[in-house]
């Protein structure tokens, strides 16, 4: 059993299908973190996310578009000596995501990035109507930067 192994970006994207959330760590107007959940879809090795038109996350990350996206699964408390609390600890795999977002106007792109976040969850394609996808914000990051880590598997 390896304490902790980090995996090059290809094994991130095993991690990554397996979650069903991410967690996107941003800075706040005030200077101060804010992390909000988000469904997402994944697509060469893109991560994209949506949103309603308005609210604090919009305005935090037009003002600093700068994220951290956080995923994490396959939790499991361990032990190696029962009766000792310091023998326990907990297996996981996650990965780190860092970069930037990047908002999509395009119409048409914004359909194609919808499918991708709908097939994650329901395996399937949809039709939109104008006002629906007026309506979404699309945003995409493309990650600077991949950490993975599998601790105790």
């Amino acid at each position: 059993m390896a304490n902790t192994l980090y995996l090059d970006h290809e094994n991130a994207k095993q991690v990554i299908d397996k979650c069903e959330a991410c967690f996107v760590g941003m800075t706040d107007l005030e200077n101060k973190p804010y992390v909000l959940p988000f469904n997402f879809g994944y697509e060469d090795q893109t991560i994209y996310l949506h949103s309603g038109p308005g609210g604090k996350k919009l305005d935090v990350l037009k003002n600093n578009p700068h994220v951290c996206i956080s995923f994490s699964t396959d939790h499991e408390l361990f032990h190696r000596n029962e009766p000792v609390a310091c023998s326990y600890g907990m297996r996981y795999r996650s990965v780190l995501a860092f970069g930037k977002v990047e908002f999509i106007e395009d119409f048409d792109e914004k359909v194609r990035i919808l499918n991708i976040i709908m097939r994650k969850y329901t395996g399937k394609e949809f039709d939109y109507n104008a006002p629906a996808v007026n309506n979404v914000v699309i945003f995409k990051v493309n990650p600077e930067k991949i950490e993975t880590k599998i601790s105790n598997y």
